[in-house]
């Protein structure tokens, strides 16, 4: 008689770190009760009273927040929103810059590499150097991560591969455009940019 039944032994893919979240909050219950430690409940009897749930259903929800890690046991013991818990998530949401599978930012441990590895961590731009010629290292750097020699690129999607690179750093992307700009890494025209070749790129610097 054929069997009819998936295999149980196959494993299901895992959901992504966001899609858990989503499913965690679909749950008033749970809800209720991060709603109720995000406005200080600082235990269980607390969260219940708060959330207006059973001791039970209290006691599930927070056993499931604490699984995925938004609620923990804070300094005092009481609990806690884990705000870096989400920071995390957001940052694992975000689409990394190529430069995140360059070489240089793991392997190169020349003089270069370590001026890039300095400035730039989790592909994205920390700060940019004081010293102007460990600044022309990291804004070569960038720009052959970012950019195509010969590619044609508008200035919207410009601007939005150069935020990806700014994210939570002390630099904007407007000023990492001017940079580029003014050192011939990016070549302006009707509000067209292009990345010359090595050999055609003029070093105004």
């Amino acid at each position: 008689m054929p069997n009819d039944r998936s295999d149980s032994s196959a494993k299901a893919p895992e959901p992504s770190a966001s899609a858990a979240l989503a499913a965690l909050f679909s749950e008033e219950d749970r809800v209720r009760a991060f709603a109720a430690v995000a406005l200080g409940a600082g235990d269980a009897a607390q969260v219940a009273r708060a959330a207006g749930l059973s001791a039970k259903d209290t006691a599930g929800a927070l056993r499931r927040l604490r699984d995925q890690g938004v609620v923990v046991s804070g300094r005092d013991g009481g609990l806690v929103v884990a705000h870096d818990r989400f920071r995390e998530l957001a940052r694992a949401g975000r689409p990394a810059p190529e430069a995140a599978q360059d070489p240089s930012l793991t392997g190169d441990d020349g003089p270069a590499g370590i001026v890039v590895r300095t400035f730039v961590r989790d592909g994205r731009l920390v700060r940019l150097p004081a010293r102007w010629t460990r600044k022309k290292v990291v804004l070569r750097h960038i720009a052959e991560q970012t950019f195509a020699p010969g590619v044609e690129y508008p200035e919207r999607t410009v601007d939005e591969k150069l935020r990806a690179w700014c994210e939570d750093g002390e630099v904007d992307h407007v000023t990492l455009r001017r940079h580029l700009v003014d050192l011939g890494h990016l070549r302006r025209r009707d509000g067209i940019y292009t990345r010359p070749a090595d050999g055609a790129r003029t070093d105004t610097a």
